[in-house]
């Protein structure tokens, strides 16, 4: 996958811009409004979502697999950011625990045990009372069942990109242990999940 997205980078950050996702408009209203100080982002990309939060006081750190992505990043957003080099699938990249972490359409792209580890990991490095925001791909998306089945409700869509189409009821057997207590809708480029977290502070 890593090659795939490597590879195409050039066009795929023509396409996005550099302006932030709606999900990462209404997260860092959220996150604000939660007093999040510091935040992980796995997947961080080029930066494109991050720097929302940096404009709001929240220190960022990222994870992303593309060196390309790294470069770009320090090019347009500085060096102000710690963005760990490699794959999600092998975090932790650090034992720092974060008030915040937002992981925008990423968890979809992985297959389920991917999908299981990430989610642990994330929860494991939320501080107690810590929030924690995924996005995830609907199966509302007109991509949904087109391409080829590579098991339940995950299709490869094209070559090298197969994607998991989450509904509320498996968005709840993935992330009610994790603390989930809301899910909303919202459109982008597809219809998506905004699937929200949190850690309970222990008693004492």
């Amino acid at each position: 996958m890593g090659e795939f997205w490597e590879t195409s980078f050039v066009e795929k950050q023509a396409m996005w811009g550099f302006e932030p996702s709606k999900s990462a408009v209404l997260t860092k209203e959220f996150f604000v409004q939660k007093s999040v100080k510091n935040m992980l982002i796995p997947g961080i990309g080029y930066g494109r979502n991050a720097q929302i939060f940096r404009d709001n006081g929240i220190a960022v750190t990222g994870i992303e697999i593309s060196k390309t992505a790294i470069v770009l990043a320090k090019k347009h957003y500085g060096s102000g950011m710690t963005i760990h080099h490699g794959s999600v699938v092998d975090m932790p990249f650090d034992a720092h625990q974060y008030d915040g972490i937002f992981c925008y359409a990423l968890i979809h792209l992985l297959d389920a045990s991917e999908r299981e580890k990430l989610v642990r990991d994330c929860y494991n490095q939320l501080s107690q009372g810590g929030y924690m925001v995924f996005t995830a791909i609907s199966k509302e998306a007109h991509t949904y069942g087109k391409g080829k089945l590579v098991s339940k409700d995950r299709y490869e869509i094209f070559e090298g990109v197969k994607m998991y189409f989450y509904d509320r009821a498996s968005i709840h057997a993935a992330f009610d242990k994790a603390g989930l207590f809301e899910i909303t809708e919202v459109n982008e480029s597809f219809p998506f999940f905004l699937i929200k977290c949190r850690k309970a502070e222990q008693a004492g």
